[in-house]
């Protein structure tokens, strides 16, 4: 296989904290080239290197054989260097051909934007890409996995030939998957090259040619993917061969906390069903799984609890009185509280300090005459760093310097600053590696021997066998089955999420 790309003994810095430690890196030339590695290994860090967004402290980069420095994300598009992030990056008011080509507009004579010929480009661009969209549509009224494409066809009309792409599934259907696999076979024969970040180990075997793992900010070993298998992904990255169950005892579960009865919703200006006659209940010390197929009416379910929805039918009761139909604030009031599917953009902000993020849930009782209780602040959050074990060096550091899983640990912590009675947690490990999954789950349970009633959503059938104690399967809008103990395996969960 021919190099297009050499990241040689590439070392990363920051104040405390060492993100990359001599890492070297091959990018092999028209090849899906997967790159894995726990959250905190040092992946994005690389990528951001790569793609212009950050400067190694040392180490040196070659394409082509020839050394080349990048200073900026434009030194990385010169030299035909893109990369798609996980969190898409694109204006919903806006159409496809203007996201496309934003920034680099292409101007006629008069410096006024040629449409037509930026139509015209972005539909010959989805063409090669085997997309039926139209440039003039608007991005916001397309499924995720066409703005997915749309973001690989806005890397392509920079004339990109190395294209980074960072969990581009975590929010794509099984079908949505399906075709973007079929883009990146087109992109290869385009001789696109591709490096692919995912979690998703069993994508990894169908779509990845060669493989490298970083582990504790190191580089592991690189391998072709035909030689391997995921059990041997897996002890390379994190030294543990599956998820440890963590409901290996038998649950002591305390009295009811929440219960649904009879909870139907419906499709807007429609009579088709997103949920009907739904009635289940969830106890104190239990983990109850929500299991289902995209489009079973899962977050939904999590929705009408938190009082996102109100326009269901049926009757919610927390510890045996009825909820009405109220504001968020006042569910949070109740005691439940929800861990949203989408932590960068519902659970974090951002621009804030990691103390920040953990406190904004309960910002009123943190002010004392009219200033906020500084020492109180310090003594939460170092409480919540070490129940939680997020590692991080200095909580006054920017949210967005943590990985994924110490972020979704924050967002966890500022949750349970509410004194939850029911915690929902909607796809809480979507992005985040094996290790820090591990780490979820322990937290779950721990949470759960303390008394709270635990509801979660997840589309990963071995995190349900891991950790539930109960499950509720939901196929078509409806509850297909429930499962208990023994009968929670992963034939049931197949078998009974089709409907």
């Amino acid at each position: 296989m021919e190099k297009i790309l050499e990241a040689k003994n590439i070392s990363k810095q920051y104040p405390g904290v060492v993100a990359l430690d001599d890492v070297s890196f091959n990018v092999y030339k028209g090849k899906v080239n997967v790159l894995v590695g726990e959250n905190g290994a040092g992946k994005s860090t690389l990528m951001k290197i790569l793609s212009g967004v950050e400067r190694q402290t040392s180490g040196e980069i070659y394409l082509n054989g020839e050394k080349l420095e990048i200073f900026s994300t434009n030194d990385a598009e010169n030299n035909s260097i893109g990369i798609i992030h996980q969190e898409l990056n694109l204006f919903p008011n806006l159409t496809v051909h203007e996201n496309i080509f934003m920034g680099h507009e292409i101007l006629d004579s008069y410096k006024i934007i040629d449409t037509s010929k930026q139509i015209k480009i972005t539909n010959e661009l989805l063409a090669k890409l085997n997309q039926d969209i139209n440039a003039k549509t608007s991005v916001e009224s397309l499924r995720i996995g066409q703005q997915q494409i749309i973001e690989i066809a806005k890397a392509l009309a920079k004339k990109t030939k190395i294209l980074i792409m960072d969990e581009p599934s975590s929010a794509l259907s099984k079908k949505e998957v399906s075709v973007m696999f079929d883009v990146i076979a087109e992109l290869k024969k385009q001789e696109v090259t591709i490096i692919y970040i995912s979690h998703k180990l069993e994508e990894i075997m169908q779509i990845g040619d060669v493989i490298t793992i970083l582990r504790d900010s190191k580089f592991i070993c690189e391998e072709l993917i035909n030689k391997i298998d995921i059990p041997w992904i897996t002890e390379n990255m994190v030294g543990m061969k599956s998820f440890e169950a963590v409901n290996t005892k038998k649950v002591e579960t305390g009295p009811k906390i929440i219960e649904l009865k009879s909870i139907s919703l419906k499709k807007k200006e429609s009579e088709e069903y997103i949920l009907e006659n739904i009635n289940f209940n969830s106890s104190s010390g239990e983990i109850l799984s929500i299991y289902g197929l995209m489009g079973s009416g899962r977050t939904e379910l999590l929705e009408i609890i938190m009082g996102l929805n109100k326009d269901f039918k049926g009757e919610i009761y927390l510890q045996n009185e009825i909820l009405k139909p109220s504001s968020i604030s006042k569910r949070i009031k109740d005691g439940i509280v929800l861990v949203p599917e989408d932590r960068q953009g519902q659970g974090l902000v951002q621009s804030l300090s990691i103390l920040s993020n953990t406190l904004l849930s309960k910002i009123s009782r943190r002010i004392k005459d009219f200033y906020l209780n500084t020492n109180l602040e310090k003594k939460i959050v170092t409480k919540a760093i070490d129940y939680l074990g997020i590692k991080v060096s200095n909580y006054n550091n920017v949210i967005t310097s943590l990985s994924g899983g110490n972020q979704q640990k924050v967002v966890i912590a500022k949750s349970l600053e509410t004194e939850p009675r029911l915690l929902m947690l909607d796809e809480p490990t979507r992005g985040i590696d094996i290790g820090a999954k591990q780490e979820i789950f322990y937290i779950m349970k721990k949470l759960a021997e303390k008394g709270l009633s635990i509801i979660f959503v997840s589309s990963e059938i071995k995190e349900v066998l891991a950790v539930a104690d109960r499950v509720i399967v939901l196929a078509k809008g409806k509850i297909n089955k429930e499962l208990m103990g023994g009968e929670i395996t992963e034939d049931n969960l197949v078998k009974y999420s089709q409907g």
